[in-house]
């Protein structure tokens, strides 16, 4: 810099005048030129003297982790999500003011032997906390919010509103508002075609995934329900299930999905779901049942519960009800499967109505004691045999 001032002096001080070479030995003058130019450039170091320390302090900042000192100041929540890396979740830290650097953060992990292990979920720290203290407390149970909530396999969207809403405190009225667009919630259009002829009601019914979920207390009743269906549709995705049911079944997924749902609310044990699936397709698709109706109070007792009529023990349905021509959900006058899920299917009756067995030519299935062991028949009397065994254990099937 200096060199390109003393060319510019020498320019346009000498007013014409021949120059010295700059490395000439000049005496006095070239002294006195000298002295100017490193006065100039005194100066204008001076004025970017606040520029020059900014970048000097990044630099710094790149090799010499940023700290803060102490267990902090003022307590703050934060939220580390899914699948973070040590990176992310520094990065997360220094944006609510917990650590210093990211770098700190990192490093201070990874000095703990435990430090790989800090999980995802919501944790009261502090900020401005040291990188080692933040690691310690991400360690600590003591620290974590424990705001998880199960909603189990089967429940209706009615009910897992109800649980989402004791959770979180959001209002069922929130969740019906956000559910009423499944398609702008992420489920694809896909999802509501059919192959049997019919329409298939476009509702969050089914779409819901059961699981434990522990939701960043900031999300709206939209966003969770957002993270249900991605939740949803990652679990069907890797069990490649909307392929797999139209190239092997040739149905759509919905209506695999309305199966799978139908056995979850039907079979206790896994080790039944496929097996139950099978009996629907059979009186469904096969055309050697009575008017392809698959006769069942699990669908009859969906309409009354969402309608806010109650469920009922099948024993205690009245014909009226079983019959209602109202009911899109009637199984009994209705052939095929019904035109939406009636709960939320888990991934074994996901995997069930995927993957029934092939070679399950029945009909019938029925509960026969209260360990939810089921029994298969292929004609009514065999089924009728059946009940008699269940009634027989303290089923409620015979009157």
């Amino acid at each position: 810099m200096i060199d390109e001032l003393d060319l510019a002096f020498d320019e346009h001080a000498d007013h014409g005048k021949p120059r010295h070479r700059r490395g000439s030995r000049g005496g006095k003058k070239g002294s006195g030129k000298s002295g100017v130019a490193f006065l100039m450039a005194f100066i204008l170091l001076a004025v970017l003297g606040g520029g020059v320390y900014f970048g000097y302090s990044k630099v710094k900042d790149f090799f010499v982790a940023a700290d803060y000192s102490g267990s902090g100041t003022t307590a703050v929540q934060v939220t580390i999500p899914k699948d973070s890396t040590l990176t992310d979740i520094g990065n997360t830290l220094v944006e609510s003011d917990v650590v210093k650097s990211t770098k700190a953060f990192v490093n201070a992990a990874s000095d703990n032997p435990r430090g790989k292990n800090i999980q995802s979920g919501t944790y009261k720290l502090k900020k401005q906390m040291s990188a080692k203290n933040a690691v310690t407390a991400l360690l600590d149970p003591k620290s974590r919010i424990t705001s998880g909530i199960t909603i189990p396999e089967g429940k209706t969207v009615p009910e897992t509103f109800e649980l989402l809403s004791k959770a979180t405190k959001i209002p069922v009225k929130d969740f019906e508002t956000a559910a009423k667009d499944p398609v702008a919630l992420g489920i694809p259009a896909y999802w509501f075609n059919r192959r049997d002829g019919k329409t298939a009601i476009k509702t969050v019914e089914g779409f819901l995934f059961p699981d434990t979920y522990e939701f960043d207390p900031k999300l709206s009743a939209e966003q969770i329900l957002q993270v249900m269906i991605q939740r949803f549709l990652t679990v069907t995705g890797d069990m490649g299930f909307a392929d797999t049911v139209q190239k092997n079944l040739s149905i759509s997924p919905n209506e695999a999905l309305v199966a799978a749902s139908i056995a979850q609310a039907e079979a206790l044990k896994d080790e039944d779901m496929g097996k139950v699936v099978r009996v629907l397709y059979n009186r469904a698709y096969s055309n050697k049942f009575p008017c392809n109706c698959l006769g069942l109070d699990s669908t009859v007792n969906y309409w009354l519960k969402v309608t806010g009529k109650g469920g009922k023990a099948s024993e205690h349905l009245t014909v009226s009800e079983m019959h209602d021509a109202k009911n899109p959900y009637n199984t009994y006058d209705k052939a095929g499967l019904p035109p939406g899920s009636i709960g939320s299917p888990g991934k074994s009756a996901l995997e069930g109505a995927m993957n029934p067995p092939a070679n399950f030519p029945y009909f019938y299935f029925v509960s026969v004691d209260n360990k939810g062991t089921m029994k298969y028949g292929k004609t009514l009397a065999e089924h009728n045999a059946n009940i008699q065994i269940a009634c027989r254990n303290g089923i409620p099937l015979c009157g």
